[in-house]
């Protein structure tokens, strides 16, 4: 554990209650798309499957447990919830994300580390990461007006995986053989489609202007 590592996993933690707040205080998931949320619920769920049977910490189980719990809860309020429902924009929210979904597992069961049932889960997991966001952004430059909360939903999102290659940067010059090529790759690939994003993100914030992405 360094500064890197646990400022991203805060910063992944503050996306999710922001998230969460905007959902459950306001009764709307306006501007969020299930299918980003839907593609996260995959993503913990398979890179998580060793929760009951290895030990790391409880620090570790615990982020686990939130991770889990939270995306499963969202995808549950966007779909279930008699009033949040109402604001899901299901037409605008048309990612195909099973062009995303059939890739990543052709990569992960070719390009792994280790050729097993985990192993392989875990791998998926990453890049299917690297563009779960990636319906998300369309639907954002879709709709254009950008509400506050679903904005810095997005921003810290995008910041947790930037922290996150600080983390292996400082951890590459300070740990002896630490190499791991499959998430720095996906991890790099993440935080490069943010890009435009944040460019947005701070020029509205610059200005003290509403958030607008192009069409």
């Amino acid at each position: 554990m360094n500064i890197f590592r646990l400022a991203g996993d805060m910063t992944h933690l503050a996306s999710v209650l922001v998230l969460l707040l905007k959902i459950h205080t306001i009764k709307s998931c306006a501007g969020i798309s299930l299918k980003t949320q839907e593609l996260y619920a995959i993503v913990f769920a398979t890179r998580y499957l060793d929760i009951f049977t290895d030990f790391i910490s409880l620090y570790n189980t615990i982020m686990k447990l939130i991770f889990l719990g939270s995306s499963f809860s969202i995808v549950w309020y966007i779909r279930q919830h008699k009033i949040v429902r109402r604001s899901y924009d299901k037409d605008q929210d048309t990612f195909r994300y099973v062009f995303i979904v059939l890739p990543c597992i052709f990569l992960a069961l070719i390009i792994n580390e280790k050729f097993t049932f985990k192993e392989v889960m875990w791998t998926f997991s990453l890049y299917l990461e690297a563009v779960a966001i990636l319906p998300q952004l369309v639907l954002l430059q879709r709709t254009r007006n950008i509400d506050n909360l679903t904005g810095q939903y997005v921003f810290l999102l995008g910041a947790y995986r930037a922290l996150y290659i600080l983390n292996w940067i400082y951890r590459y010059f300070t740990e002896p053989h630490y190499i791991h090529w499959i998430p720095w790759i996906a991890g790099i690939v993440q935080t490069l489609l943010y890009g435009d994003f944040f460019y947005y993100y701070f020029h509205s914030w610059k200005n003290n202007k509403k958030l607008q992405l192009p069409a």
